[in-house]
């Protein structure tokens, strides 16, 4: 069976949330983060704490590693030999996922949007903790100051990530990291948090925990003086002939006592010294945790939590701010969820969560690291029950917004460079008619560019078009959003302002021609499992234009930069099955919301995740159900999704 595929613009699930179901849904969402505040904003759901890890303005191109995933005819050969490949056998390459590059302007322009946005949804007694660095984070502050008040900012957290650049010559080595708290209001959680592995706390139970009376516990002896200004009279009375301090003990007689008899006090035998309470080490909890952070570090590729993903921040790190400013059962959200951490441990901690980013590789990361997070030995709250959204933005995607950019002006015919225009402009095209023809593409990037109205109109005539090195008779302009074509090009007549013809265009169309579509050749066979009837689906091969494209790349930049050096290229077998990362099939519905019935995940060592449970099996080209597939979902190792029905 030869199937040609279906499109599929990485339209995961339609959800409509339920008022019943709103309360208790966790959510992942995969759209920008604007846009996922007005959708719950209109379904009424408030979040109690935000996270958000935002781009740092840093100036930095962010990749993932891709691997190559074994050929199933030699993972069986691996398993007869009972050998395994080692991670440095394993082809690979770099894949950009986004660029972290920006104008400080139209930086801060998008950071007050989101965060006004991410604002709307707070519930009254909610926290946002927004973590930056050095490149941006001051500038943040101003905005979070305005937007929340100065009288809510809470604390500036510094987090010493133990990584950096330490071998500067001309500056200190780069080591810290920012977080901003805020709170909504005055009336906020807040739950006191100790640690005992901190550098300090170790160093305080060093010095204070020597003293151990026989029985080897160790404790401390601490004051038992009322910490108040004044004297209070309940609290001054003699206890066993030790006179109390000027300003009484540090509580009732009652409570004295009852530390006595639980022998937690220490008498010194002489009576003219004050009694002192003892804390023993192994009831100690730790020092209360200040606003330095240095007992957590970065994420390291060899790290049991690593998913392979570039900005991935530690789960240390989101457990304290989780259980700080949230309870059980409340609803924790990031909206620019990344690597899913957020989600991963709200959910461990028994927290509802949002997981919110517009990269589909985001989207995938956190789906399957929640699905796996099921089987968890010490997990026990079960499945973990959470649903996903797309919520689109009147365009589909291209894997994210930084690829769709680099690929739009590929795609416009004779769309070239010229000197001296500026950034607003994606380029030239040269007609024999026409002459030199600016064309101006939205920036997907920038929420404020996808709709064009009559503000946004008004600009590029009377400020843009002016800007031109050069009078231009013809312009092209294209649009994601309208809010009336017909009502723009009315505005655009009656402005008398320029006699330059001004073309529309919907870039949606040219979007269309993006998608190239994966192709696969698969059969359906009905077994015996154990008596029991399954239903088995081959993968015969499978094909990728899109990864080939990236691996030839790879291939030819590497046989470059060899210089005469022998290179052996990555190849990729007939089958093609190597490039196959996780597949799935549907045995409910041939339409709308997908239920993932059966699903494999093949890491990349090359063994099998079978609906979320690890195996040390190889991959043998299926995938097995109890009831007769009607879709396959087949995700190739870049990450996008392509969706076949059965005839």
């Amino acid at each position: 069976m030869h199937l040609k595929s279906a499109p599929f613009s990485v339209s995961f699930y339609a959800l409509i949330l339920g008022e019943a179901e709103k309360a208790k849904q966790n959510l992942v969402i995969r759209g920008e983060c604007v846009s996922a505040c007005a959708y719950l904003k209109e379904k009424g759901i408030f979040v109690d704490l935000v996270y958000i890890d935002p781009p740092f303005a840093s100036g930095a191109d962010y990749s993932k590693t891709v691997y190559i995933r074994q050929n199933p005819k030699v993972a069986k050969v691996l398993k007869q030999a009972e050998e395994e490949l080692e991670i440095e056998d394993l082809k690979s390459f770099e894949e950009k996922m986004y660029g972290d590059v920006w104008n400080k302007e139209k930086y801060l322009n998008w950071m007050y949007e989101n965060l006004c946005a991410i604002k709307s949804v707070m519930s009254e007694t909610a926290s946002i903790y927004v973590h930056l660095d050095y490149h941006i984070g001051h500038y943040v502050k101003i905005l979070m100051d305005e937007i929340f008040g100065e009288d809510n900012f809470r604390n500036e957290i510094i987090w010493r990530r133990r990584s950096g650049a330490l071998n500067n010559y001309k500056s200190f080595g780069q080591q810290t990291d920012t977080i901003f708290f805020y709170s909504k209001n005055d009336e906020y959680c807040f739950n006191l948090q100790k640690t005992k592995d901190s550098p300090e706390a170790s160093e305080y139970i060093k010095e204070r925990f020597i003293y151990d009376d026989g029985d080897g516990r160790l404790y401390s002896r601490d004051p038992v003086t009322n910490p108040s200004a004044t004297a209070t009279p309940t609290l001054v009375y003699n206890y066993k002939g030790y006179e109390p301090p000027v300003k009484g003990w540090a509580f009732a007689r009652k409570t004295m006592e009852e530390w006595d008899k639980a022998g937690k006090l220490y008498f010194p035998e002489d009576k003219s010294q004050r009694i002192r309470r003892k804390t023993f080490l192994d009831e100690y909890e730790g020092q209360p945790i200040q606003n330095l952070w240095t007992d957590i570090y970065v994420i390291n590729s060899q790290a049991e939590e690593s998913v392979n993903y570039s900005t991935q921040k530690p789960e240390a790190l989101l457990e304290r701010i989780i259980k700080a400013s949230s309870d059980e059962n409340m609803l924790v959200a990031d909206f620019f969820g990344g690597s899913g951490v957020t989600a991963a441990v709200a959910n461990k901690l028994n927290r509802r969560f949002i997981h919110c980013d517009v990269g589909i590789n985001s989207i995938q990361t956190v789906r399957d690291r929640l699905i796996a997070q099921k089987e968890t030995p010490n997990h026990v709250r079960g499945d973990v029950d959470f649903s996903v959204l797309e919520i689109k933005d009147g365009v589909s995607l291209f894997r994210n917004p930084v690829q769709t950019m680099e690929k739009l002006k590929s795609l416009v015919p004779g769309l070239g460079k010229m000197e001296g225009l500026s950034d607003f402009w994606a380029g030239c095209i040269e007609s024999v008619k026409d002459g030199t023809v600016p064309v101006y593409l939205p920036d997907l990037k920038n929420s404020e560019c996808k709709i064009l109205d009559k503000p946004f109109m008004s600009r590029i005539l009377h400020e843009h078009l002016g800007n031109l090195p050069f009078t231009p008779t013809h312009v092209i302009i294209y649009y994601v959003d309208v809010t009336d074509i017909a009502e723009i090009e009315e505005f655009v007549k009656a402005d008398k302002s320029t006699l330059v013809k001004i073309e529309f265009r919907d870039l949606k169309q040219l979007l269309d021609d993006i998608v190239i579509e994966d192709t696969a050749d698969f059969e359906v066979s009905e077994v015996q499992e154990e008596l029991i009837p399954e239903y088995k689906l081959t993968v015969k091969s499978f094909m990728s234009d899109r990864v080939m494209r990236h691996i030839n790349a790879y291939n030819q930049k590497c046989e470059l930069n060899t210089k005469g050096k022998k290179f052996k290229p990555i190849v990729i077998s007939e089958e093609g099955l190597e490039l196959i990362e996780w597949l799935s099939v549907d045995c409910t519905a041939t339409e709308g919301e997908w239920h993932s019935d059966s699903e494999i995940k093949i890491d990349k060592l090359g063994f099998v995740i079978k609906n979320g449970i690890k195996t040390k099996d190889f991959w043998d080209g299926a995938i097995k159900s109890e009831k007769k597939p009607l879709r396959l979902k087949i995700r190739n190792i870049c990450g996008d999704e392509t969706v076949w029905k059965m005839e």
